[in-house]
């Protein structure tokens, strides 16, 4: 994630600021230019003028509802470039809804950010019926369980995971490292371009050779992992437990690790924060300073520049009582993973 200024007074804000805490102006985030402007009011229905800039564009109809800071050109319709994605919002009338919309869609967008990054705009379902991308935002009801998942292009998240109490629950439920909402969404994405870059991209076969084959029953094989646990040795070979579930969890867990890895070294970067080649973590040295994670020449590159931030912010975190911010381990097996979905990225980008 880059970092973000107020255009008015200059003052540090963040990607889901809707206003500047110092000057209080209008923020707006554009998707396509990638950047946050502060804007002038304008009158309902008309678009609003960037401070400082000949530019004009309108704010998304979900701005006051559901917090969205992302603008939409004046010629365009109500609903900026990523809530043109949702298919089914939270029933609003339910008293925690409204605030469980609004992290939902901030999760959404950084989601949605790292995709267009990455290069990817894929089609909504109103541009490609059948399979374009859609999110449906859904509770449980008696006798119908919210499951989290994906489907054909729709990514469906149970609304109760924006409850923090209960999301940490299942996590220790589940005995899972690691469960957020954008955990929740750069994973089922994953299941989403699975489908566009390996099975419609023709590189079935080098994904069976480093993930399994995904012709393995699935229903049997998550069956088999929530009534057994993964294999005692899931950790050699895999970045999570679930992932040694079936090929298809393999690749959607570390397709969500790829994203943060790349969105948090942005990140990293845009603050200056680096880590000494004689720090101690480094006993093979390290590598030069990537100029944009987005774009870097392989995943081992990335894997290179993250793994020390990582254990100097793991290090930080423990200082400070609190878990890893990243309690994984990248074993060779998995940097290949990551080194074939980087290469299937690069490729389709430059295609």
């Amino acid at each position: 994630m880059r970092a973000f200024k107020c255009a008015r007074c200059g003052l540090a804000v963040y990607f889901e600021n809707t206003h500047c805490g110092g000057c209080g102006a209008l923020l707006g985030f554009l998707p396509d230019a990638l950047e946050m402007l502060a804007f002038a009011p304008a009158p309902p229905g008309e678009p609003w003028a960037a401070v400082g800039r000949e530019r004009l564009a309108r704010p998304c109809a979900n701005r006051d509802a559901a917090g969205c800071n992302w603008m939409t050109a004046a010629a365009d319709g109500p609903l900026c470039a990523g809530c043109v994605y949702n298919r089914t919002i939270p029933d609003l009338t339910v008293p925690s809804n409204p605030s469980r919309w609004q992290r939902l869609e901030r999760a959404k967008r950084m989601l949605l950010y790292g995709l267009f990054r990455l290069g990817f705009r894929p089609p909504s379902r109103a541009d490609a019926p059948g399979w374009g991308l859609a999110f449906d935002f859904v509770a449980a009801t008696p006798g119908a369980p919210a499951v989290t998942g994906h489907a054909a292009g729709v990514v469906t998240i149970d609304v109760a995971e924006a409850d923090d109490v209960v999301r940490t629950s299942v996590r220790e439920q589940m005995a899972e490292l690691y469960r957020t909402l954008l955990g929740h969404f750069r994973h089922e994405s994953g299941h989403f371009f699975w489908e566009r870059l390996v099975r419609d991209g023709g590189r079935l076969d080098a994904f069976r050779a480093r993930f399994g084959d995904e012709r393995a029953d699935y229903r049997a094989a998550l069956d088999r992992h929530y009534a057994a646990g993964p294999p005692a040795d899931w950790n050699r070979t895999h970045i999570s437990a679930y992932a040694a579930a079936h090929p298809w969890e393999d690749w959607a867990e570390c397709w969500a690790h790829y994203l943060h890895i790349v969105d948090s070294l942005e990140t990293a970067r845009a603050f200056g924060l680096a880590v000494a080649p004689t720090a101690p973590v480094l006993a093979a040295g390290t590598a030069p300073p990537l100029a944009d994670p987005y774009r870097a020449p392989s995943a081992r590159a990335l894997v290179d520049a993250w793994l020390p931030l990582v254990v100097a912010v793991n290090s930080l975190n423990r200082s400070m009582g609190l878990g890893d911010l990243y309690p994984f381990v990248l074993t060779t097996p998995v940097v290949d993973k990551l080194e074939f979905i980087h290469r299937a990225v690069a490729d389709t980008r430059s295609a």
